[in-house]
């Protein structure tokens, strides 16, 4: 019994073995990577690792309702201890978490500024699923899409390219965060869209005598039942000049939407015509309406390319009777000088967030791209300014399953690589500063990775994918052909 208090005192020096004295302070400000100062989180997110600028030895001490822990830097970057993390993220819900970083300099601890992180009631859907994807096309035989449980750091494998011949594989959706089913396609060798509903695959042939391409930009309705696509002839340029890089464009394209039960492309002649560009299909929540962008047909490609500005609209869907409505509602009006790109609405029908940028529709290589958003019950319009950077790419988003997480892609961190944020979208619509997707080692992971993340799509759970029956499936099938329906 004597030795007791030798052990606890023993115990609470290991527990607090990081914590430390300041022996003063500094008042100048410094910089974090990521920047993860005064952001909000939900409270099932990872530890947010982090790094201080320069080798000097640093100490932090994180402070919520739950209580505190503390942990010293190893080469400049603090790894919370995922347990304590979790349990303090539990208890801190609604509430701040305080971050106190105390640097050692000459011997003497010294306290730097403290800052602040904001703990939301809400939790995230648990999954993003995303393309990973190199930076050129002589790469192109290392890419696939990926999963990564944002509750921890592990990422798994949905399909890699090289189970069928190193082709293309993109463009990933599933019904409603849904991930049982899913459908994504492959191009060049082995191509053909690929379709899973509830583990089941199929390979289906989406090219028709009426169509002009194949079956493109993928949006399920909440029935399960269709899948809206867009039809596209796209082409891609580069740059010789300027700070923009690639150009991708439409010389011409549709909107559709696939019948899964009949096998049959249905569409009407105001999401098919000569005159206008439709694409980026997606349905409301309740599966009655039908979003898409719509430019004026632009006659000389690539040399009018910049004369393509998409407004953002929609039409009735009524999946009882396959049929469209017999006008088309302009929510926002592009003119000739704005466009608009990805409209995805929340699973509450409150919004609609979309991507704004100068002209055409592929936004992720414009530099002038943001998120905007549409309050649905009045048709206002705002820009998310909590998320958005200033001179970099904000393009490709979506939302999870309570309507207050979006993942989206942003170029901010170097303007080359593309990255998935979050932000928590309020109840009237705001968005809070956006903070990146957690890493055990963010530093050395986003220095030395050189793929970009493509279409971050929030899923409720894991996608246990057959990645070699997907593969044979594709390989050795024909595939199924598609019927064209236009009443």
């Amino acid at each position: 019994m004597k030795r007791l208090p030798v052990i606890v005192l023993a115990l609470f020096a290991i527990i607090s073995c990081g914590r430390v004295v300041p022996a003063g302070k500094l008042t100048e400000d410094y910089d974090i990577f990521p920047d993860y100062k005064e952001v909000t989180v939900p409270p099932n997110i990872a530890p947010l690792n982090f790094c201080m600028p320069g080798p000097s030895a640093y100490a932090l001490t994180v402070e919520g309702e739950g209580g505190a822990f503390s942990v010293r830097s190893r080469k400049g970057c603090f790894h919370l201890p995922v347990a304590r993390w979790k349990r303090l993220l539990k208890a801190s819900k609604v509430s701040d978490l305080q971050f106190c970083i105390s640097v050692k300099k000459d011997g003497k601890w010294l306290e730097m500024n403290p800052f602040t992180i904001h703990v939301a009631k809400e939790e995230a859907s648990p999954y993003i699923a995303y393309r990973l994807i190199p930076p050129g096309y002589g790469m192109w035989r290392r890419m696939g899409i990926y999963q990564r449980n944002i509750e921890n750091f592990r990422q798994t494998t949905v399909y890699e390219n090289k189970l069928t011949g190193d082709n293309c594989v993109n463009c990933h959706s599933f019904p409603s965060r849904n991930p049982s089913s899913m459908v994504f396609h492959m191009r060049a060798r082995n191509g053909g869209t690929v379709l899973i509903e509830e583990g089941d695959v199929h390979k289906l042939n989406t090219k028709t005598d009426s169509t002009i391409s194949n079956l493109v930009y993928p949006y399920w309705h909440p029935s399960g039942k269709f899948i809206a696509f867009s039809v596209n002839k796209t082409f891609q340029t580069y740059h010789m000049t300027g700070t923009e890089r690639i150009e991708v464009y439409d010389s011409a394209s549709d909107v559709v939407v696939l019948d899964l039960d009949s096998r049959e492309i249905l569409s009407c002649p105001m999401l098919k015509s000569d005159a206008s560009f439709e694409t980026f299909p997606s349905f409301s929540p309740d599966g009655k309406s039908l979003y898409f962008c719509t430019s004026k047909a632009v006659g000389e490609m690539p040399a009018g390319y910049r004369d393509a500005h998409y407004s953002l609209c929609r039409i009735d869907f009524d999946p009882a009777t396959r049929s469209f409505g017999e006008k088309v509602d302009t929510l926002f009006n592009a003119g000739d000088s704005m466009s608009a790109s990805f409209p995805r609405v929340s699973p509450d029908g409150r919004y609609l967030v979309f991507t704004r940028h100068g002209f055409g529709n592929f936004s992720i290589w414009h530099s002038d791209a943001d998120l905007w958003c549409v309050d649905l019950l009045d048709g206002r319009l705002s820009p998310l300014s909590g998320a958005n950077s200033p001179e970099s790419t904000d393009s490709y988003h979506s939302w999870s399953a309570e309507s207050r997480w979006l993942v989206f892609s942003s170029r901010r961190a170097d303007g080359l690589y593309t990255r998935p944020y979050f932000t928590y979208i309020s109840e009237d619509g705001t968005a809070t500063k956006a903070f990146m997707l957690p890493q055990k080692n963010p530093r050395k992971y986003y220095r030395e990775l050189m793929f970009s993340y493509n279409i971050p799509e929030f899923i409720d759970g894991k996608v246990k994918s057959d990645r070699h029956g997907i593969a044979s499936v594709m390989r050795r099938s024909e595939g199924e052909s598609l019927t064209y329906h236009l009443p």
